[in-house]
């Protein structure tokens, strides 16, 4: 089994830092959590100083907490990478990842239809990820469900996009999207290997606008998955919609990933 740590991405509680940051973060701590991924501080065309006192004002709170940081989504643009690499140094990270194209500048989902779109999107991130690495940051993509639409000639833009990828271009694998996809997690991350260095966790029907579910009652195979990913670093449990309390529903997942030995704490 893997010996990935467990972490929580803060988006799942975004509404709740909004109101009271300081007081969320001291929740998740009281529920046990050690790590936090946090969400991205800004868009790729965020003044650098603002960023920067964005990351100072949460590390402010994290250690108020006692959380670490286990890797950080951002935002990348087309000039340098200084403010991503001042705000991973800020906030103790080595890893970061690009969650959604619209977060590069000058790209969007729908850059991902057509194969010049896909060459140019992996591309900017080839030149990012080079730049970072001088720093010692390693960058990453996270995928959502579209990175399977069908380009022209029928193949998978998921597919394209790794190819063109530098190896050194790392992976963060959310289990829960790439169901929705129509794929299998097991194979999504025998595709990328060791590439694959975190992954998202969460449960449900694994269908489009519908409310996720504790880990363990859905359509989702995350013991599966994990027993393929045994070279992940990070778990990373993961609120996207829920009718359920989701500092409740972020208990539950972790007990569940903790019982069933399928992480580390």
């Amino acid at each position: 089994m893997s010996h990935g740590t467990l972490a929580v991405q803060l988006y799942s509680v975004m509404d709740a830092l909004q109101a009271d940051r300081p007081g969320t973060l001291a929740r998740l701590a009281a529920i046990g959590f050690r790590h936090v991924e946090p969400f991205a501080l800004g868009l790729w065309n965020t003044p650098p100083d603002e960023l920067a006192a964005s990351a100072r004002a949460l590390r402010v709170d994290l250690d108020e907490a006692n959380l670490g940081v286990s890797s950080m989504h951002i935002a990348v643009s087309a000039d340098s990478q200084t403010p991503v690499i001042e705000i991973c140094r800020i906030l103790g990270t080595d890893t970061a990842f690009v969650p959604i194209p619209w977060l590069v500048d000058g790209f969007d989902e729908r850059s991902l239809e057509t194969h010049d779109g896909v060459r140019a999107f992996a591309g900017r991130l080839n030149t990012a990820a080079r730049d970072l690495a001088r720093a010692g940051i390693r960058l990453g993509y996270h995928n959502h469900h579209f990175e399977w639409a069908r380009l022209p000639d029928g193949a998978h833009a998921f597919d394209v996009l790794w190819d063109l990828l530098d190896p050194e271009v790392l992976a963060e694998v959310d289990v829960y999207w790439a169901a929705v996809a129509g794929q299998d997690p097991v194979e999504v991350l025998k595709r990328l290997g060791e590439r694959a260095v975190s992954a998202h966790l969460k449960d449900g029907p694994a269908e489009r606008d519908t409310p996720q579910t504790p880990i363990g009652t859905g359509d989702i195979d995350i013991p599966a998955a994990l027993r393929t990913g045994t070279h992940l670093r990070w778990h990373i449990t993961e609120i996207d919609q829920t009718e359920a309390n989701r500092f409740e529903l972020l208990a539950a997942n972790r007990q569940a990933l903790l019982s069933g030995g399928l992480t580390l704490p």
